[in-house]
């Protein structure tokens, strides 16, 4: 994902967080984190007040990049699913299109089972929303703009 960053437009992003407070309704989570493949916060739905969710953004999507290259060792092209189960809360981590994350917590009001249909369901409809917004809608710059700029930064940073 280096050197294109996801650009997602304020009408997408009401579509996902709508999409993320019904997960958690349906599923009986406790929060919802969309972050991006380079560790970025998308945006987050429930109980977060407590969570560094800066920190958890990062660390998911690390352990992404580790677990790519575990499934590469074993012959995988990727695991697509994470699971983490703890004492009282669970965190399920998913893939959402080709450059997103999804993070459930969750504790044992609900099950793993319910927690992960829910979140192939959502995980589609994201998906879905996140490809129109790659596909096309990305602004392009005006070369003279461009060549503008270029010539602008040559001069700051010239001797």
């Amino acid at each position: 994902m280096s050197g294109n960053g996801l650009v997602i437009h304020k009408e997408q992003l009401e579509q996902i967080e709508k999409v993320l407070t019904r997960l958690l309704k349906t599923a009986e989570a406790k929060c919802a984190l969309l972050v991006d493949k380079d560790g970025h916060l998308i945006t987050r739905q429930g109980f977060t007040h407590s969570l560094d969710t800066t920190a958890l953004a990062a660390l998911l999507a690390g352990s992404f990049a580790s677990t790519k290259e575990i499934a590469r060792l074993v012959g995988e092209p990727e695991f697509s699913v994470l699971f983490h189960q703890g004492k009282k809360d669970h965190i399920h981590v998913s893939l959402v299109g080709e450059r997103s994350i999804l993070a459930i917590i969750f504790d044992d009001r609900t099950t793993i089972g319910m927690v992960r249909l829910y979140a192939r369901e959502v995980g589609e409809e994201m998906g879905n929303i996140l490809s129109q917004t790659q596909s096309g809608e990305e602004e392009e710059i005006d070369s003279e703009f461009t060549s503008s700029a270029e010539n602008r930064l040559d001069d700051i940073f010239k001797d």
